[in-house]
């Protein structure tokens, strides 16, 4: 992402788990974001745009930001586990980067969905001070629900328009919870010419 970018190798179930970590220019961390990438099996990786752009909102906001490629993704170890693997190494990779201090948790898409195991795992151990979901999968997978006093860190984003991802489908996940949605108009799966509107509103909800 930039000049800054460390790169680092991490251990998870399968082996090694390829990762990036940014930090705030000012070198002053509030915490740790870590952040999951799109389906492995359809393109995605710690590379993604909207990863991208997530990272940079945490950045942005004082968090140092760690993303990872899942299992068989780039460098990282292993074969595709439908989120069951993945999310062991999440946690794995939590582990090792955010032991104690501030943590949050972010995902895209497929990532979303794993990320929203994760955080059920997590906040039943330690706090979690924020947690970021867009595009997430819920019309392909049984996405987590999130605990009652998680909602107010919470923050749902989806695209209006999106097409891999249905709209309907976030809502009836959304809806027996009562968790708020911010449906952004007009808006595709991948936030095509909407980035800087993405990161605006993470970086709102992150200062909020």
């Amino acid at each position: 992402m930039n000049s800054a970018t460390q790169s680092l190798t991490l251990q998870g179930q399968s082996g090694v788990i390829e990762a990036l970590r940014d930090v705030p220019a000012d070198g002053v961390v509030r915490g740790t974001a870590v952040i999951a990438h799109p389906h492995p099996l359809f393109g995605g990786t710690m590379q993604n745009k909207v990863v991208q752009t997530l990272a940079r909102a945490f950045v942005q906001c004082g968090w140092q930001a760690v993303r990872f490629n899942f299992r068989g993704v780039g460098a990282s170890a292993g074969t595709y586990d439908e989120g069951r693997g993945e999310a062991a190494d999440m946690l794995a990779l939590i582990e090792q980067v955010a032991p104690e201090g501030p943590l949050a948790l972010a995902g895209f898409s497929f990532g979303a969905f794993v990320t929203s195991h994760v955080a059920q795992s997590v906040a039943s151990v330690r706090p979690l001070e924020k947690l970021v979901l867009v595009g997430t999968a819920a019309s392909r997978f049984v996405v987590a629900p999130v605990a009652p006093e998680l909602h107010d860190k919470t923050l749902v984003l989806h695209g209006e328009q999106d097409d891999t991802v249905p709209l309907a489908s976030v809502m009836d996940w959304a809806r027996p919870q009562s968790l708020p949605v911010m449906v952004i108009p007009g808006v595709e799966h991948f936030f095509h010419g909407q980035l800087p509107l993405l990161r605006s509103l993470v970086a709102r909800h992150l200062r909020a």
